[in-house]
């Protein structure tokens, strides 16, 4: 059977033999099986755009272990990136399985839509070293959001508005993401409930130097301190102002990587049930020209089961 470009195997394994095994052994089954020695080289499969999506991913023993604490420890390296989100996440996943230890348990990756995102939008113009070395680039988060809003909307130029206790905006493409507002972390981007969004990080370099303020300082202040709840919310006239001129702002950005607007979406608690600030927003960016407006809700638990229902059927 000739392997199907569209069904995209990635093989995780030090060994090349194995590697090449499971390649004849694929290409039987009809699937394109790409090889990767280790995490870094699958991570650079998995983040090039010119390439297939990938479907499925198989794992050689030494990455997780029988209980899946290899994958665990793995998500727990990266909790820092996103910590009101990851941290309980793994204490949720340790404790199904204590509760279910004999079925598969699958972490499904929020920024995993956002693979599509070119090189002109996920590159922050820093040293290459921090780039290639670190992985200092722009992920983006929200993914299971943007994609359930763009499952259930008919526009190719789609700009989604996810605007809840975190929020982002990102512009979507033909059901593909192509750039969205938060960057390595979930810090960057428009303004939050509680998170800042983006700063100059000449001001984090003046409080940390002038001011006396820790690293562990600042990283409270800018997660739990900030946003709406530094601007006191919504329904004070500045936070309400600050807030809808931010994110009418990305949205402007966001046409800029669309080529225009066909459809803005909002979703989220803010997003659904705030008339206001859509209409604010709205009418900041009808500059752009016709586009239509459309609330949906954000269902990030059908995706989430698409993608087990996909990897447990195989």
């Amino acid at each position: 059977m000739r392997p199907d470009p569209t069904r995209c195997l990635l093989l995780i394994d030090d060994e090349p033999a194995q590697r090449r095994l499971v390649t004849a052994i694929g290409a039987r089954a009809g699937w394109w099986v790409r090889g990767a020695p280790d995490v870094d080289a699958a991570a650079k499969i998995l983040t090039d755009v010119d390439g297939p999506p990938v479907d499925a991913i198989l794992l050689d023993h030494w990455l997780p272990g029988p209980d899946g604490t290899g994958v665990i420890e793995q998500i727990r390296e990266l909790a820092s990136l996103a910590p009101l989100h990851t941290e309980p996440a793994l204490r949720g996943i340790v404790t199904a399985q204590a509760a279910l230890p004999g079925v598969s348990h699958v972490a499904v990756f929020d920024s995993a839509f956002h693979r599509s995102i070119p090189d002109e939008a996920s590159t922050y113009a820093i040293p290459l070293r921090w780039r290639e070395e670190w992985g200092i680039r722009r992920y983006g988060f929200h993914g299971l959001a943007v994609a359930s809003v763009a499952d259930r909307i008919a526009a190719r130029r789609l700009v989604v508005c996810h605007l809840g206790g975190g929020a982002s905006v990102t512009a979507v493409l033909d059901g593909r993401s192509v750039d969205t507002t938060m960057g390595f972390s979930p810090l960057e981007g428009v303004p939050m409930a509680t998170r800042s969004g983006s700063i100059d990080p000449g001001a984090i370099f003046y409080l940390l130097r002038e001011q006396g303020l820790t690293a562990a300082e600042l990283d409270h202040a800018l997660e739990h301190e900030s946003g709406l709840a530094a601007l006191g919310g919504l329904d004070d006239p500045l936070g309400f102002a600050v807030y809808t001129y931010r994110v009418a702002q990305a949205v402007a950005g966001m046409a800029i990587a669309l080529g225009g607007i066909h459809t803005l979406a909002f979703s989220g608690g803010v997003g659904e049930n705030r008339r206001d600030v859509r209409d604010a927003v709205a009418e900041r960016t009808r500059f752009l020209g016709d586009f239509t407006v459309e609330v949906v809700a954000a269902r990030e638990d059908a995706i989430v089961a698409r993608h087990v229902r996909a990897l447990l059927v195989q």
